[in-house]
């Protein structure tokens, strides 16, 4: 079974240690670049990973803090869920701390700690005090203003083992990437492996990928197909929203991609030339933002110039936010709800960021129209459709009205959106019938579905995998597996039989020993039919799994837990009861043993299963067949 993997990643300012911890925590250091070992300093995105004290992998995507390299530290702290921002406590707070600060505030990165890294060159203790005083001011008013402080060294592993276990507490609250059936991977390395070929690596959102399947690059639209993937150089079969991945790709040339597309499977997304956008100007811009001027976007791992449209009003004030309409020189892919970072080009500078609100706006906005900033704050709130699937996804596995209902939608806005989520198979009924705002039906977001019907299989897979003699898991075990209520769990089993996503049958095959021992058990049976060896005696011939295995396949008859019949036997025996009975009205235990010239060893436990079975009822000291 796949596991999700999260990513975390560094920020602040150059030669703060961040490689160095990375190297420390993990044993190898980021720096891949030939010019990064020489200079000491990253230029590049360096990646590794990491096992928490808990047993949890997670990766690692180390960014570079000199300012001439911002602009590659935007391509891969975007998809991470937590951030380490690394301050040097012999230096504090320094100007590309407060950027990557600000940078790490509007991509909303979730989570964080606080690095104080090289304490063991600072042997005064107030300086310490006055260093972590000055951090928690600057972090106030920012998404990392809770976040969690250690004092660490790379040098003498001081706070090291602190740090894996305050990071696995943060992780642990953090949740996983929702998984909705459209994968994309922006692309921040692109790299030839002998023996492999083409190979991009890039943190999954949005989806999951699968050996075999057929993948776009977009924006250039180029196809070719997925030849491998890993997560942390393991080989996976699949790979899950929020991986860090490398994705081995056949049909494409190293040439052809380029850093900034994405992998995507085909249909879902289109690259788009004109954004709509919530922009929010950092505070510490010293000019207001102007209509008209060009602008350096940064989205997922591309970046493009941009023409900057200001919606409403003609500026934008430092520290105030906006509506704006990006045109941009070169076409990229993005959805309503990804972030992004504009940047000054001339002199570089961080101005702010945002929210994408419409990704495929179809003309340009007229820049006073009233009607704009009040359809923006519905798109920012979220369209009835996204309101409905976000609380499908919130309640999980609810009836129809439940889910409209968290959703506050009013009756026409949510039967529109019900209607729509369920033609897309973004939400998917697990009864028949057409559903409406007011129904019982029990209804569940399609991604969920999806990973409750790969669960489903995988669990279904492993154990034919662990009992390869048995037809199949009990019922009663997979649902005790799951951990599903009885009403889901009917409707689910019934739904991917009907969909034929159970595996069909499973075929239960014995090899050459399991066949001569099975043959030495038959020719033991057919010799003695009406006394056979022994349960323990035919389980000592051919194995327990085995014999349970002819019981399954039906080969055997076990009517007690010492006795046991071929099949054929058993049925004979019955016909012969039955018309013994028929004929004089009832059997008794002598005479069914003199019936078979057995003992009554056999025919004792043969009647209490028939008893059981609602075939004969049992009379005194004889038995009757059961009207």
């Amino acid at each position: 079974m796949v596991k999700l993997m999260r990513v975390i990643g560094t920020a602040g300012h150059v030669d703060h240690g961040k490689s160095t911890l990375i190297a420390a925590l993990t044993g190898t250091h980021p720096d891949r670049l030939k010019e990064e070992r020489e200079r000491e300093m990253t230029i590049d995105l360096g990646f590794g990973w990491l096992t928490l004290p808990g047993g949890e992998e997670i990766g690692i995507v180390d960014v570079p803090g000199h300012r001439d390299f911002i602009e590659n530290m935007l391509s891969g702290i975007g998809g991470i869920d937590a951030a380490l921002l690394i301050i040097a406590a012999d230096e504090g707070v320094m100007p590309q701390t407060r950027e990557h600060l600000s940078i790490l505030d509007l991509l909303q990165i979730p989570k964080g700690i606080i690095v104080l890294t090289k304490v063991d060159l600072v042997q005064d203790a107030d300086w310490l005090g006055l260093v972590e005083g000055d951090i928690r001011a600057v972090l106030k008013g920012t998404a990392l203003q809770e976040a969690p402080l250690v004092r660490v060294s790379a040098r003498t592993g001081q706070g090291l083992e602190r740090l894996l276990a305050i990071l696995e507490t943060v992780l642990q609250d953090s949740p996983e990437r929702p998984d909705l059936g459209r994968p994309r991977l922006p692309i921040d390395r692109v790299f030839s492996m002998a023996g492999y070929g083409t190979v991009v690596t890039g943190t999954l959102t949005d989806g999951r990928l699968t050996v075999g399947e057929e993948v776009q690059i977009l924006p250039s639209g180029m196809k070719g197909r997925i030849r491998g993937l890993q997560t942390h150089k393991k080989k996976e079969a699949s790979a899950l929203p929020g991986s860090r991945t490398a994705v081995n790709l056949s049909g494409l040339a190293v040439e052809e991609i380029s850093r900034g597309e994405v992998v995507v499977t085909p249909g879902h997304y289109l690259p788009t030339r004109r954004i709509d956008a919530h922009f929010r100007l950092l505070p510490d811009v010293k000019v207001p933002l102007k209509h008209g001027i060009e602008v350096k976007l940064f989205a997922g791992t591309a970046e493009t110039i941009a023409s900057l449209r200001l919606l409403g009003s003609e500026t934008i004030e430092p520290g105030q936010a906006g509506w704006v309409q990006l045109e941009l020189r070169e076409p990229l892919v993005v959805v309503r709800g990804d972030h992004y970072i504009l940047r000054r080009p001339s002199p570089s500078e961080t101005l702010g960021g945002g929210v994408v609100i419409d990704p495929q706006p179809k003309a340009r906005h007229r820049r006073f129209d009233e009607a704009i900033p009040k359809r923006f704050e519905s798109l920012l709130a979220g369209s009835p459709s996204d309101l409905l699937l976000q609380a499908s996804l919130a309640l999980g596995p609810a009836a129809v009205k439940e889910v409209v209902a968290r959703s506050r939608l009013d009756a026409g806005a949510a039967s529109e959106a019900l209607s729509e989520l369920v033609n897309e198979n973004a939400l998917i009924l697990l009864e028949s019938g057409e559903p409406s705002i007011t129904d019982e039906m029990l209804v569940m977001a399609g991604s969920s579905w999806q990973s409750l019907a790969t669960k489903i299989q995988d669990l279904l897979v492993n154990y034919h995998k662990q009992f390869p003699l048995r037809r199949g898991m009990p019922r009663e075990e997979l649902k005790s597996k799951l951990q599903t209520n009885p009403r889901l769990f009917n409707l689910a089993i019934g739904k991917l039989v009907a969909e034929d996503k159970i595996l069909p049958g499973h075929e239960i095959k014995f090899d050459s020993h399991q066949n001569a021992s099975i043959k030495q058990l038959m020719g033991a049976c057919a010799a003695n039919p009406f006394a056979p060896p022994t349960v323990k005696e035919m389980q000592a011939t051919v194995g327990e799994d085995v014999f349970t295995a002819l019981l399954e396949l039906e080969a055997l008859v076990q009517v007690s837990a010492e006795v046991a019949f071929r099949n054929s036997d058993y049925g004979s025996m019955v016909e012969k009861i039955r018309a013994h009975i028929e004929k004089n009205g009832r059997i008794s235990v002598a005479e069914a043993r003199d019936l078979f010239h057995t003992s009554r060893k056999y025919v004792l436990p043969l009647l209490e299963h028939l008893d059981a079975s609602g075939i004969t009822v049992r009379d005194g000291d004889f038995r009757r067949l059961k009207r």
